[in-house]
């Protein structure tokens, strides 16, 4: 279902401190879950839980003794978390809570860590899935670019489309580029900012207000002070809000749709495999990507930037002139003969008595030589 919402000023300010407003918790494996305490606040609508992160380990171990216990280890850890994310799931459906998954997105192999992702989460038509961009730094965490490509393959594999988790730096990157990002730009956002109020970040590109805003965690929740506690839940807990009660969110969960997009746009092709290549079978298939038509605002900011480029290709270097002075036939004879230009500096000033314009052969003109 696509999201269109209409913001409200109450959306941006504390909006968790509204009793019809929707809550969903996020947690990872090592966040403690008293499920029993949790159902006891009836504004938990959801529950989204971290599924895959990055690439799975290798299933096979090789090396050194110590790198064999290591790999061991990770696979041990890998498949309990696996095991504690399918057991959440089954409980808090039993909870009649809203469920949900999250990748954890690290650098390269999008496609790799879209199925991955797939694969992990095992997802059925009514439970959210959630793309967790960390931040813009293509060193520790997903590109940008990448990213395009990993919501394109959800996209490829189930006809629908994750929800987007930015901070606000990241989010604010991809509102203002959103000609170049044209999926992450439309994807319903999932917003994390620890402040009481937003308003002044929004509205940002084609995201007029969240469809979550995680404004509860670590960073700003402890035994003292807190936005909001949750029952059952350590401190840490990330708590999010949503931009609307809970019935409307029950309605629009899990999102899967883009923002103002027909979603006929946004399909992928696949390449054509040459006959030779497919009769040997085991060909991998790839896709042309077919974006979506640009916007009008896309279309300015596009040829604003291409303008300005073009323009600065047109400045002259800037020229420190000089007046030019009137020259006599001598010094053009005497130029001709050298083949250069006197630097004006350079130059004997003639006598107050000598006529420079005269043509025939004079004193100026042979000093000259």
């Amino acid at each position: 279902m696509a999201f269109t919402p209409t913001a409200k000023a109450s959306d941006f300010s504390e909006p968790w401190k509204d009793a019809d407003r929707a809550l969903v918790i996020d947690a990872y494996e090592y966040n403690s879950i008293d499920w029993a305490q949790l159902a006891t606040d009836k504004r938990i609508v959801g529950f989204i839980n971290k599924a895959s992160d990055g690439m799975p380990p290798p299933y096979f171990c090789f090396g050194k003794d110590t790198e064999v216990q290591l790999c061991k280890a990770l696979w041990r850890r890998y498949a309990v978390t696996r095991e504690l994310f399918q057991t959440r799931k089954v409980v808090a459906k039993a909870l009649g809570l809203k469920w949900g998954a999250y990748h954890l997105a690290r650098p390269g192999n999008p496609v790799d860590q879209a199925n991955n992702f797939i694969d992990f989460a095992e997802p059925g038509p009514d439970d959210l899935l959630a793309l967790d961009l960390e931040d813009n730094d293509p060193t520790q965490w997903m590109s940008l670019e990448d990213a395009e490509e990993f919501v394109r393959q959800v996209h490829r594999r189930l006809g629908r489309f994750p929800i987007l988790y930015v901070n606000g730096r990241t989010a604010q990157h991809i509102a203002d580029n959103s000609y170049k990002y044209q999926l992450l730009s439309r994807l319903p956002l999932w917003y994390a900012r620890y402040k009481p109020a937003i308003d002044a970040h929004f509205p940002m590109g084609n995201w007029n207000r969240y469809a979550l805003w995680q404004f509860s965690a670590q960073a700003n929740c402890g035994k003292l002070r807190c936005p909001y506690r949750v029952a059952g839940t350590p401190n840490d807990i990330d708590v999010n809000v949503a931009a609307m009660d809970a019935p409307k969110l029950r309605e629009l969960w899990p999102f899967g749709g883009l923002i103002d997009v027909p979603v006929d746009y946004l399909a992928s092709i696949p390449v054509p495999i040459p006959r030779e290549a497919a009769l040997k079978g085991n060909v991998a298939i790839t896709y042309a990507n077919v974006a979506a038509p640009p916007t009008f605002s896309e279309l300015v900011a596009t040829l604003g930037t291409r303008w300005a480029s073009f323009r600065d290709g047109f400045h002259m270097p800037a020229v420190k002139t000089v007046p030019r002075q009137q020259r006599g036939i001598a010094d053009y004879v005497a130029w001709m003969r050298n083949g250069k230009r006197f630097a004006f500096n350079e130059r004997v000033a003639p006598k107050p008595d000598i006529d420079p314009l005269a043509t025939g052969s004079i004193g100026f003109d042979h000093g000259l030589r």
